[in-house]
């Protein structure tokens, strides 16, 4: 299934070997990985498209399914738990429904998701009219050619998901080898920075974003210079922190960003890596606050420009100016149902 701008293989969590060493080594080849083209299994060379999620039905109250999100590192042998993902995240309520997990309702199914990744809950609406899923729609992302049936996410409680808070370090920015960074967690640990703090605009696009060896060199020295600092502990092998280069928004946006995977340059942006950027735009005395365009109002749409286009997020805060909640559109694709051999 397509999920929002990503792609993955969605499995149902006792179609795989129990065993967590069996079931990577499954992917694995599944994938094709490691290989940089992945031309032995069903991956597209690209982190985007090197992705699974795995479903169940949930135990819990008032949750309806368990969703583990895996990464599958492209050239190395690695399966990642590591991390959430928001745009495999859409594709969650219309592979539960189509396998029977959830029941349709008559126009439109709610589908609240326990995210195994990191502890919090998502509130998908699909739509299902006469019972049965719909994706073909009106709707557009940036990111992805044509329009869908619009999957609109709702999370909440998603700060510090991963560690531990939403500014792990306490700190509205802390200097990191001579640059101002937010380290921040609303859903996806993020290390936040001003572009022209690192040495480029902000406004490059993909191709020459990941052929600058030198920038790359640079933010991942930072990038393993605060994995402590985040509670993330050595994050060499890691996918996670993300790294967010801001700069001002140029297309009647919010922000303007570009981000890495941490890696690779991202084709747009991820879905939680949009929030919790926007939430740092929020954060008084952050790089991110400095160049950012934010409306009034407690209730705040903010755009987030990225490579491709835009991603909207919608936050709502608190008297205190605490963000409560965040929604986001995603759309979804069913792209084949089969047999795969590994």
């Amino acid at each position: 299934m397509r999920g929002g701008t990503s792609k993955g293989g969605y499995f149902l969590a006792d179609d795989l070997p129990a065993d967590t060493a069996a079931r990577d080594a499954f992917l694995l080849r599944a994938m094709g990985s490691p290989d940089p083209r992945q031309i032995d299994g069903m991956g597209g060379a690209d982190p985007l498209t090197s992705k699974v999620a795995v479903v169940k039905k949930s135990a819990r109250d008032g949750v309806d399914i368990d969703y583990l999100f895996l990464q599958v590192f492209v050239d190395q042998a690695i399966v990642s738990d590591a991390q959430n993902c928001g745009n495999i995240l859409a594709g969650i309520g219309p592979f539960a429904i189509e396998r029977g997990l959830v029941a349709a309702q008559q126009d439109e199914t709610r589908v609240a998701i326990f995210m195994e990744n990191t502890g919090q809950i998502a509130i998908a609406t699909v739509q299902t009219p006469g019972g049965i899923v719909r994706y073909d729609g009106d709707a557009r992302i940036d990111g992805v050619p044509g329009s869908s049936a619009p999957i609109p996410l709702e999370f909440r409680d998603t700060a510090g998901s991963s560690c531990g808070a939403l500014l792990p370090t306490g700190n509205a920015y802390d200097e990191v080898e001579g640059i101002r960074v937010t380290l921040i967690d609303n859903g996806m640990p993020c290390v936040v920075m001003q572009a022209r703090d690192v040495g480029i605009t902000g406004y490059e696009d993909r191709d020459t974003l990941d052929k600058n060896s030198d920038l790359k060199a640079r933010i991942e020295k930072i990038r393993l210079a605060v994995g402590e600092r985040m509670n993330l502990g050595d994050v060499t092998k890691k996918s996670v922190p993300k790294m967010m280069l801001v700069a001002p928004p140029r297309n009647g946006g919010a922000v303007t960003v570009r981000s890495f995977i941490p890696h690779r340059a991202h084709a747009s942006i991820g879905v939680l890596g949009a929030v919790s950027v926007a939430t740092a735009c929020l954060i008084e005395g952050s790089p991110a606050a400095e160049v950012a365009n934010i409306p009034d109002g407690s209730r705040k749409t903010l755009s987030v420009e990225h490579p491709t286009g835009e991603t909207t997020c919608v936050m709502e805060l608190d008297g205190s100016g605490t963000v409560t909640s965040a929604a986001m559109l995603r759309t979804a694709r069913k792209l084949m149902d089969g047999e795969i051999f590994a």
